[in-house]
């Protein structure tokens, strides 16, 4: 789950049972980490997730091994909270002098020894005492750091789940004064569109680190993702002083009056239409002064009715001028959305060569599994990208064309055929025949992609469903063999529409017209229980990898041994070409990239198994198999699995009953005070106890 997967209609579902019941600089860029830190959140505002470092790799990765485990401050609080939760620990540290910096679920900071995994500090900003933040709660993946240019400041920057962006001493861990008010801003002042504030501090936060570009603080948001009305708080990308708090300008990712783009929102929909946001990481080109916004989906995800149009600038890439958020380009990726396709990820700032020719690029991997790339500087696609022909909504005006990139070809299955079914025997497929065929389907017996959500039957079956293909985890970049890796996962879903009659505030021409709420979108067997063995050919997560000179596939390798124990699947797949060989599970792959080494932790299973007060936000029971809890190392070259490195352990080896040992954030790694190379991999949260898990071969 993600800001970014709709949660519309799960709320609306829930409120109905209730009332029923570097290296290589280029001009001045860098597109890998300092060599001993990591003080970006992806290691560079390039948002590679490369290392130089190598002291870890391939003769010695087998040898890496848990040398401490770090216990998050969350975790008392929670346990004497009871009405209290948080989600998942994404939580990427920095690291900087030897010490790690890391943001908790609870939009605590904490300043670690990078060698022991002490705590020095703890920084506590109270966030769970005002409201839970929307979609998945408490929830946060990290911090940014700030150095002045003679070296004599330094300050980390982190917004926080209930909606205010903070200045951190580096060094005492206590607010910086003389930024905003008392080391505060609150984000929700003049945030409406008249320049009121914002009312509803339950309704936006922030989850994501801040970007930094150029001593301006590029801040996006968190948004309710559940509004049963046409009409939200809007998504303004903001620009502030790193050193005063002080707004320095808004980007209206919903264009105003005037502003390029409000044509693309017919019947004055631009006047009420919100989300729009920016909720996952962003990248920043400080050389040329640019940033690069990855923006989310309009209000609603599913049912666009209520705002005909292209609607600019939702699921766009916009890059903006640091300095004054002037926009420099765009390109909309999805025109009209309707299937929860928000960008989830910072694009890849990258530098390659095409046909012998030099270019700066900027490549965004989308949950459809596109890897879309541009001239960073222009715009321009690297290769041409068509506006193609899609199915046509049955319930709305919907977009005629959607742009399909020429190359490189998807990363994942894209769209549902019958040669796409899980034929490891006949039963099988004809039952997943029998499945599919519950749903709308063209009269060809497929189901493209982008056919729209349907209000017959059980709907469209969506594919890749609404978290990806790829998702926030995103992508690495190696600067010297110019190939992209990127995980993905297959699994379907359903896009079911339902008529509504609820209300839209006080003005009933908001309402809906239709929802599609949480249960629908489950695809179900043949008995309507949800699917216990999956639909298609595996594999069901994979690692792929691209050569982004060329555009094209080089290898791909599925993520982790998947479901081959399954007793309906195992005799069939031992009778099959996969015999032998890993199906990959349908769960996140979190990426590292060394010279050598692809590192990759994978998330473990989880489960709905609440929600917030105000039906808002959800929380998760993470539901983990008692094998797999490690993190992989690959060889980058052949994807050839090199090592897997046991986390649900301690230093001395010894299973740990109640810890967690799938990656729910993105590793990362850094020398220690003596020079020693460690990997931090963030684990557990929600029901499990949120941990670092600090990783060298000593």
């Amino acid at each position: 789950f993600s800001e970014g997967a709709s949660l519309k209609a799960f709320f609306y579902s829930i409120v109905c049972a209730v009332s029923c019941l570097t290296l290589l600089p280029n001009e001045g860029f860098s597109q890998g980490s300092a060599a001993a830190d990591w003080p970006v959140y992806s290691g560079s505002k390039a948002s590679t997730k490369f290392s130089s470092l190598t002291q870890i790799n391939p003769s010695n990765v087998g040898k890496l091994k848990v040398a401490w485990r770090w216990n998050s401050p969350d975790n008392a609080i929670l346990a004497a909270n009871p009405n209290l939760f948080a989600t998942y620990n994404e939580s990427t540290p920095l690291a900087i002098d030897g010490f790690l910096y890391v943001s908790t679920a609870l939009s605590q900071v904490v300043k670690i020894d990078g060698r022991t995994g002490k705590t020095v500090w703890t920084f506590d900003p109270v966030a769970y005492k005002t409201e839970f933040p929307p979609n998945l709660g408490f929830v946060h993946r990290g911090l940014s750091y700030w150095k002045s240019t003679n070296g004599k400041t330094e300050r980390l920057l982190v917004g926080t789940g209930d909606a205010y962006l903070l200045a951190i001493d580096l060094k005492s861990g206590k607010l910086v004064k003389n930024f905003g008010v008392n080391g505060r801003v609150d984000l929700l002042k003049g945030l409406a569109v008249d320049g009121s504030d914002w009312p509803d501090r339950w309704q936006y936060g922030v989850t994501s680190p801040v970007t930094i570009c150029n001593d301006v603080i590029v801040v996006g948001s968190s948004i309710m993702d559940g509004p049963i009305s046409a009409k939200a708080v809007r998504g303004d990308v903001r620009g502030f002083d790193v050193r005063t708090g002080k707004l320095k300008w808004k980007f209206h990712t919903i264009p105003m009056d005037g502003e390029f783009g409000v044509d693309t929102w017919k019947k004055g929909s631009h006047k009420y239409t919100g989300n729009t946001n920016v909720w996952t990481m962003m990248s920043a080109d400080e050389s040329r002064g640019l940033v690069y916004l990855p923006v989310s989906t309009p209000t609603n995800d599913w049912y666009g009715g209520k705002r005909e149009g292209d609607n600019l600038f939702a699921e766009s890439l916009v890059c903006l001028k640091c300095s004054t958020g002037k926009r420099e380009w765009h390109f909309q990726m999805v025109h009209h959305g309707l299937w929860d396709y928000d960008l989830p990820a910072a694009p890849n700032l990258i530098d390659i060569e095409v046909a012998g020719k030099k270019i700066p690029a900027v490549v965004q991997v989308s949950k459809q599994a596109f890897a879309y790339a541009f001239n960073r500087e222009t715009g321009a696609p690297i290769w041409p990208i068509h506006e193609t022909p899609v199915v046509q909504s049955t319930v709305e005006v919907s977009s005629p064309t959607q742009p399909i990139p020429s190359k490189p070809l998807a990363f994942d299955r894209q769209g549902i055929t019958p040669a796409d079914l899980i034929d490891f025997t006949e039963e099988l497929f004809k039952e997943a025949f029998a499945i599919i065929g519950q749903y709308t389907l063209q009269p060809d017996g497929t189901s493209p992609l982008y056919t729209p959500p349907t209000a017959t039957g059980k709907g469209t079956l969506i594919l890749p469903g609404w978290i990806g293909g790829a998702s926030w985890a995103g992508a690495a970049f190696h600067p010297v063999t110019k190939r992209l890796y990127v995980s993905s996962i297959t699994l379907p879903y359903a896009a079911k529409l339902l008529p509504t009659t609820i209300g839209g505030e006080t003005d009933p021409s908001l309402a809906l017209d239709y929802i599609s709420p949480f249960t629908t979108r489950i695809v179900t067997d043949l008995a309507g229980k949800p699917l216990s063995t999956p639909l298609f050919k595996p594999p069901y997560g994979r690692v792929t990898a691209i050569d982004m000179n060329l555009g094209e596939h080089v290898w791909m390798t599925p993520l982790g041994k998947g479901p081959v124990e399954h007793p309906k699947l195992k005799a069939a797949i031992d009778a099959s070409p996969w015999k032998g060989q890993n199906l990959g599970w349908a769960r996140r792959g979190h990426l590292l990239l060394t010279d050598e080494i692809l590192f990759v932790g994978q998330s473990g299973e989880s489960v709905v198994s609440g929600v917030s007060p105000r039906l808002h936000a959800l929380k998760f029971n993470i539901v983990e198999a008692s094998d797999e809890q490690n993190l992989k190392s690959f060889d980058p070259m052949t994807g050839a699995l090199i090592a897997e490195t046991e986390l649900a352990v301690d230093a001395k080896g010894n299973k740990l009953a109640d810890a967690s040992g799938n990656a729910y954030g993105a590793p990362m790694t850094y020398l220690d005070s003596r020079g020693v190379q460690f990997i931090a991999v963030p684990v557990g949260g929600a029901n499990k106890p949120a941990e670092i898990v600090g990783l060298s071969i000593e």
